[in-house]
Parts: C-alpha cells; structure tokens; sequence
C-alpha cells in the first residue's frame, strides 16, 4: 500500500495503468526483487534482535549466583544494568552495574536505511509493473531512479561500515573483557566470573546483507544508467 500511495502522488491519472511482469524478468526489475528482499533480512536480523549477558558471582552469604544484563536493538548498553546477586546487595557492597557503550546511531542508521529501501523498493516495482510506459517515455523518471541508486548503494557502504564496527564494539562490551571495569567485583571477598552472552550470529548474518545490499544496489547503476538518456546520448556520440 506505501508504494501505490507514493506513485499515486508521483504520477498523474492520467496515466493509465498497465499490468505487464516482463520488465521483472529483466535484470532492472530481477535485480530490484532482490533488493527488495535483501532489505527485509538485514533489518528483521538487527531490529529483531534480543539477547543477555550472564554473569556468576560470589560474594557475602553468595555463591556462585547468576547475574544477567539483557540488551536489543538499538543497543543502548550504557542504559543495560545488571541485576543484584542478592536482596542485601552482597551485604552493600554491590553497587548497580551498567553496560558500556551507546551504539544506537549506527544499529538505527542500519535499520532506517533498510526500512526505507524496502519502501522505495515497493514503489520501484510498482513502476515497473504498472507504470513502464511511462517510466520509459519521461526521462526524469530514469535519472531520479539512477541518482536514487548510486545515492543508496553510497549509503548501504557507509550505514554497513559504521554497524560492523558497532557489533565489534557491542561483542566488546558484553564479553568476558567487562569484567575488570567493574568495580563491585574487586570488593573484598567478592569474585565474578564470566559466564556466557547470547550469540550474535542474527547481527552478523545482518552486516552481510548489508554488504549483500551495496553490491546489488552499486551493480544495478549500470542497469538503471542503461535506461537513462545520458547512456542514449553517449551511444549516439559513438
């Protein structure tokens, strides 16, 4: 429904519909499917996300408790606390334990960018089924379609860049590393011991659909370019 309410704004009535798949067998509108269905799997992996650290901890009148910290998107881990050994805190010397890091601008800027991939995807094919005369006769619809595309394909580079290095840090901040900067463990007679962190693989499968999306979107420029008046006047040059 996005995509005919944004063609019902782009194109005029007048323009008729009419209903023809072939173009979806070309590689314009195969390569768009695809894009379309790359962009659904790289935010449900990341959005979607939900995991926890685990912590065992020795302490006061405790041994061996259990102490988790659950994160998700958008990982906001500095926000994360664990919880307490104990209702007596470890006899008052635990203190609330936070998560390190805010890695919210690179998992959103993720998530937002695919979202809005699979909305310009919708009404792309759209075009492309309902509209392709007219896509073919006005030749601003083309080069919207191309600045769109390397635009896109630019972003997916950058927005993928910026969440793997988040996930490194995010793996970082929830491992077994986080232990020496917590100052509760270091109390007397007081021990914490690493115990486990939910596995990542969704995040990783997501930073490869990012990379699965730049290289589909930066190699439909040539495809997009083909139907352009810039590749018609470059063929005439010739």
């Amino acid at each position: 429904w996005c995509g005919f309410l944004l063609v019902a704004l782009v194109f005029p009535r007048m323009a008729g519909l009419r209903v023809d798949f072939g173009l979806l067998l070309e590689p314009l509108g195969f390569i768009k499917v695809l894009e379309w269905i790359f962009s659904i799997f790289a935010f449900a992996t990341c959005g979607g996300f939900q995991g926890e650290t685990t912590l065992l901890v020795s302490c006061k009148g405790v041994v061996n408790e259990t102490v988790t910290a659950g994160f998700a998107y958008p990982f906001r881990l500095n926000t994360v606390v664990f919880s307490a050994p104990d209702p007596k805190r470890c006899g008052g010397t635990w203190t609330d334990v936070y998560l390190v890091g805010n890695f919210s601008s690179s998992a959103q800027f993720f998530v937002t960018l695919a979202v809005l991939v699979f909305l310009y995807c919708i009404a792309a094919l759209v075009v492309y089924v309902g509209y392709k005369h007219v896509y073919q006769q006005n030749s601003k619809f083309p080069l919207t379609d191309l600045a769109i595309t390397v635009i896109t394909a630019f972003l997916w580079l950058v927005s993928t860049s910026a969440w793997a290095k988040a996930l490194a840090d995010i793996k970082m901040s929830t491992g077994a590393s986080i232990i020496p900067g917590i100052e509760s463990c270091k109390a007397p007679g007081t021990t914490c011991r690493f115990a486990s962190v939910t596995s990542m693989g969704t995040l990783n499968v997501s930073v490869v659909f990012g990379l699965l999306n730049m290289v589909l979107w930066g190699g439909n420029v040539w495809f997009v370019y083909k139907d352009t008046n810039l590749h018609n006047q470059s063929n005439r040059i010739s």
